[in-house]
C-alpha cells in the first residue's frame, strides 16, 4: 500500500520512539548515544523531522543501521543485455601480467 510522505515520516518517528523504549533508553540517553541534541531527538520522534545525518545517527544509536542501506536498492535490469552489463561491471577485475621485459635466450 502506498503512503504519503507525511504518513511515512510520522510512522518513522513512532518507530524510532518504540525502538528507543524497547531498548530502555530515555530520550536524553538516546540523543547522547546518537550525538544529537536532545531537542533534535524529540523533534525526530514527535514530528518525524530530522536531517538524513541525524536519522542515520539515530539508526546507529538504536542498533538498526543495517536497514538504512536497504532503503534504496539497485534497480533491476530491464533486459538481458542490461543484466550482463551490470554483472560485468560488478565482476572483480582480473589483472593479467605483462610479458617480461627480459627475453630468454
Amino acid at each position: 500500500m502506498l503512503h504519503t510522505p507525511l504518513e511515512i515520516i510520522a510512522d518513522l518517528g513512532r518507530r524510532v520512539k518504540a525502538r528507543r523504549i524497547g531498548l530502555g533508553y530515555t530520550q536524553a540517553a538516546a540523543a547522547e548515544r546518537a550525538g544529537v541534541a536532545y531537542r533534535t531527538w524529540r523533534r525526530l520522534e514527535g514530528q518525524g523531522k530530522a536531517s538524513i545525518e541525524d536519522l542515520v545517527r539515530a539508526a546507529v544509536a538504536l542498533r538498526c543501521e543495517e536497514g538504512v542501506g536497504d532503503l534504496f536498492p539497485k534497480v533491476a535490469a530491464s533486459s538481458m543485455d542490461e543484466l550482463l552489463r551490470q554483472q560485468a561491471a560488478a565482476a572483480p577485475k582480473v589483472r593479467q601480467r605483462a610479458p617480461s621485459a627480459r627475453a630468454k635466450p
